[in-house]
C-alpha cells in the first residue's frame, strides 16, 4: 500500500532514517489517508530520543519533552515527532504516571487506543499494521488494541472517543469494546468537563450525530448528561409525535446542518420536557412551558460542561423560543424577529424545520406551509430593511434628550413605545414622523 504524505513530513522521515533511526507517520493521519480523508495533522513516531531529534533539525519547539514530543518546524508548518514509548501506570484514569522510551515500534503501537489508530507508515517500509487496523477499516468497526477493559481503564476519555470515532466514520463498535464501554463508563468522572465537551461537540458535528444513542445505551450520557437520559425515558403520547423525547432529539439532530450552535440547540431544545410533562384525563401528554424550562436547564448544562458564554447565550435563547410559532404575516414576523433576536432568527428557522421533520406526519403540510410563509415574510423584511429592533429605529436616545427628555428609564420606555409603533407599521420609521409623535406625546403629558 502506498500512501501520499506531505513533502515536509517525508523529508523529516528521510532525515531521521539517514541518521540511523526508524521513523513513521502514525495514528490518525494514516487512518484518514487510507479512508481517503484529508488528515488534520501528520504525527511522526521515531526511535530517536528527543535530544537526538533536536540535534538533527534546526528549528524545533519543546512541545512535551517528558512524553518524548518535539515539534519540528519546516516551512512554517509544525510536525510533532514523538519517541517510541511505553506508558507507565495510569493513576488518575487519564494520564500515565511516567513514560519510558523504547526502541520497539510494536511496544509504541500497543499502547494506542483503537486498531484503526495504531497503524504506522513510511515510504520505504510501507504500512505497519500489527493489530488488524486495515481489516477493521474494511469491516467498519471500532475495536480497542488488546484488552478493551485495560485501554479504557488507562484513559477514560477513550470511552467518549470510541463513540465519537464511530459517529465520525459511520462505524459500529465491536462487541467486546462495547461491553467494556458499559462497564467503565463511570470512570468518566476522572475526565475534565472541558475534554468531555470537546468530544461531545465532535460527535454532534459528525455525519451521524444520532450515534449519541450508543452513548446512552452504554451508560455514558448518564455520567455527563443525565438530563438526556430522562428524555430517552419520557414518552410523548400526542399525535404530533411518534418518538420518545430523546428519540425525537436524536432524529432532529440529523435534520439540521452541521453548525455547532444548531447541533447543540437540537440536542437541548426539548431538554425541559420531562420536567414539565402533564398527562390529561385522556392520557395525552402536554409539555407547556418546556421552552422556558429548557432555557434554564440548557444554561445549567452548558455551564457545567464549560461552554463559552457566546454559545450559552445563543443556545439558551434558541431553546427558549424554538417552539414559538408566529403567523406568516409581516407584522407577526417582525415581532418574532424582535422577540428572538435579529442575529438568531435565521438559526431559529432552521431549528423549527428540523424540529418539525423529527415529529409525526400529523398536520405536516399545514405546519410546513406556516413555516414557509414565515420564511417568505422574513425574506421580505430583510430585503426592505424594515426596522425590527432599536438598532435600526430612526430615532435614538440622544434625539429624545434633545427634545426635552431626561436621561434614565423614561428614555428606554419611550424608545420601546416608538419601536412598537414601527413594528406595527414600518412606514413610521422616519425621524420626522417619530419626533412628531414625541412632541404630541409631550403636549398631552407635559412634565
Amino acid at each position: 500500500m502506498i500512501l501520499e504524505i506531505p513533502k515536509n513530513a517525508e523529508t523529516i522521515l528521510h532525515i531521521l532514517e539517514n541518521a540511523g533511526y526508524e521513523a513513521y507517520v502514525v495514528g490518525g493521519c494514516v487512518r484518514d489517508s487510507i479512508l481517503g480523508r484529508k488528515p488534520d495533522d501528520w504525527d511522526i513516531t521515531t526511535s530517536a530520543k528527543p535530544e537526538q531529534v533536536k540535534e538533527l533539525f534546526h528549528r524545533t519547539v519543546d512541545t512535551g519533552l517528558q512524553h518524548g514530543t518535539v515539534t519540528v518546524l519546516m516551512e512554517k508548518e509544525g510536525y510533532e515527532v514523538t519517541t517510541y514509548r511505553v506508558d507507565g501506570e495510569y493513576e488518575d484514569g487519564r494520564h500515565p504516571k511516567e513514560v519510558t522510551f523504547t526502541a520497539s515500534l510494536e511496544e509504541d503501537l500497543k499502547r494506542r487506543d483503537f486498531t484503526i489508530n495504531a497503524m504506522a507508515y513510511n515510504p520505504s517500509g510501507g504500512l505497519v499494521d500489527l493489530f488488524g487496523g486495515l481489516e477493521d477499516i474494511d469491516r467498519k468497526i471500532i475495536r480497542c488494541v488488546g484488552n478493551p477493559l485495560e485501554r479504557f481503564t488507562e484513559d477514560a476519555l477513550r470511552i467518549m472517543r470510541a463513540v465519537r470515532f464511530s459517529a465520525q466514520l459511520g462505524f459500529s463498535i465491536e462487541e467486546e469494546t462495547r461491553k467494556a464501554l458499559k462497564v467503565l463508563a463511570p470512570n468518566l468522572k476522572h475526565v475534565s468537563a472541558e475534554r468531555i465537551q470537546v468530544e461531545l461537540v465532535k460527535l454532534l458535528m459528525s455525519p451521524h450525530p444520532d450515534y449519541l444513542r450508543t452513548a446512552y445505551e452504554a451508560g455514558i450520557t448518564a455520567e455527563f448528561l443525565p438530563e438526556f437520559d430522562a428524555c430517552m425515558e419520557t414518552p410523548q403520547n400526542t399525535p404530533h409525535h411518534c418518538y420518545t423525547v430523546g428519540e425525537h432529539i436524536l432524529h432532529s439532530l440529523c435534520y439540521v446542518r452541521a453548525d455547532r450552535v444548531l447541533r447543540i440547540t437540537m440536542l437541548l431544545h426539548d431538554i425541559g420536557k420531562p420536567a414539565v410533562r402533564k398527562i390529561d384525563e385522556n392520557g395525552r401528554d402536554h409539555f407547556k412551558t418546556h421552552g422556558n424550562a429548557g432555557e434554564k436547564m440548557a444554561g445549567q448544562i452548558l455551564r457545567r460542561l464549560k461552554f463559552d458564554n457566546d454559545t450559552i447565550r445563543k443556545v439558551t435563547r434558541l431553546v427558549k423560543w424554538h417552539d414559538d410559532r408566529p403567523e406568516g404575516t409581516l407584522k407577526s414576523v417582525r415581532r418574532a424577529v424582535n422577540r428572538i433576536g435579529e442575529d438568531l432568527f435565521p438559526l431559529y428557522l432552521e431549528v423549527q424545520q428540523a424540529d418539525m421533520l423529527a415529529q409525526s406526519l400529523y398536520r405536516r403540510s399545514e405546519k410546513q406551509a406556516r413555516l414557509d410563509s414565515v420564511r417568505d415574510a422574513y425574506r421580505q423584511i430583510i430585503e426592505e430593511k424594515q426596522c425590527v429592533s432599536l438598532k435600526t429605529l430612526a430615532v435614538t436616545g440622544r434625539d429624545l434628550i434633545e427634545n426635552g427628555y431626561r436621561p434614565g428609564r423614561e428614555i428606554g420606555e419611550k424608545l420601546e413605545k416608538l419601536l412598537n409603533l414601527v413594528l406595527e407599521d414600518p412606514e413610521k420609521n422616519q425621524k420626522e414622523i417619530l419626533l412628531e409623535i414625541i412632541r404630541k406625546d409631550q403636549e398631552k403629558n407635559p412634565a
